[in-house]
């Protein structure tokens, strides 16, 4: 972890693994301060709140949850006294996609004798998956805080004489989405709208939902700094450069679900062309099978499941002869 300075009143704190549990969080040192985004365990949460004590003197008195992923919210109890702020959605959405019971159980069967051989022969994935998480990670003593502050659509927050715009756009990447605004700064913390150099993955809702998100930031909001979920800050680039991927993986995908091919032999296919260098290219997967999704008109919350899509993109990854990263 480091932390970057990206404006005057505004810093990040990036995981530079930038991998499925490394999400970036941020801090506004103004007003009392507000905290972007919590982290996915109690250690690198401390470890957040160390790097920003060193700009910021006591706790922050406000924190916003992106969405509700674990990677954003597991470290909120660590903010006991502050106010915690999210979609409406987030309280009900946490209880459904973030239960840390259910990530220490799959890490402690993939470390376990006996279970860890069956659970590799039955879901490689899953396997991988638990045996990287468990280099940096561990949900031992974490519960779920759920945001204490909700809202729909806009929330304005002023800090001392600065406003906060906080944007519901959601569903894209999941259905409590939302980008956190300082127009007098230009700075914008994305959430996981944006993933940076790294391959997006959406679990709740429409490519084209997501298309309108990244064309608000670059048609209205128009940001000097962006700070995304995942990956390193940028500029205006990296979302046009995420859109760019989305539209192509969605032309791709039409072709191969039009020949009748499944999402999977198509995710095994599809040429990755200039994001191949992205981090986590298999995680195409997930991209395609929500695009099949789309065209055979189900619903943008339809359930995944889990272990076979942790499988799925191991598979693509041995398929394309890549090293399996989540």
């Amino acid at each position: 972890m480091k932390m970057e300075q990206v404006s005057n009143n505004c810093y990040a704190v990036l995981n530079e693994k930038n991998r499925v549990c490394d999400a970036n969080s941020g801090l506004i040192n103004i007003g009392g301060g507000m905290v972007i985004d919590t982290q996915s365990d109690l250690p690198h949460a401390q470890a957040m709140i160390n790097m920003f004590s060193r700009v910021w003197t006591g706790m922050p008195e406000k924190v916003v949850n992106t969405h509700e992923d674990s990677d954003h919210v597991y470290g909120n109890q660590l903010f006991g006294s502050a106010q915690i702020i999210g979609h409406r959605s987030l309280p009900e959405r946490m209880k459904l996609v973030a239960d840390p019971d259910e990530f220490q159980h799959m890490i402690d069967a993939a470390q376990s004798v006996t279970i860890g051989s069956q659970l590799k022969a039955a879901h490689p994935g899953v396997f991988a998956a638990a045996k990287q998480i468990a280099e940096d990670y561990e949900f031992r003593g974490v519960h779920l805080v759920p945001p204490s502050v909700l809202f729909d659509d806009r929330l304005k927050v002023v800090l001392d004489d600065v406003e906060v715009h906080i944007i519901h756009v959601g569903p894209c990447h999941q259905a409590g989405d939302s980008i956190v605004w300082l127009p007098r700064e230009r700075v914008l913390f994305a959430g996981d709208v944006l993933f940076r150099l790294c391959t997006p993955m959406g679990w709740v809702g429409s490519f084209n939902k997501w298309y309108q998100a990244l064309d608000m930031i670059i048609n209205e909001l128009k940001p000097d700094v962006i700070v995304p979920g995942h990956g390193p800050v940028c500029g205006l680039d990296g979302v046009h450069e995420m859109k760019s991927y989305l539209q192509y993986v969605e032309k791709e995908s039409r072709i191969h679900f039009d020949d009748g091919r499944s999402a999977s032999e198509a995710a095994r296919r599809i040429d990755l062309g200039p994001y191949a260098d992205w981090l986590c290219p298999e995680r195409i997967y997930m991209n395609v099978e929500r695009a099949y999704r789309e065209f055979r008109s189900e619903p943008q919350d339809k359930p995944w499941d889990k272990p076979e899509t942790f499988d799925e993109i191991y598979g693509v990854a041995i398929t394309r002869g890549l090293t399996p990263t989540f």
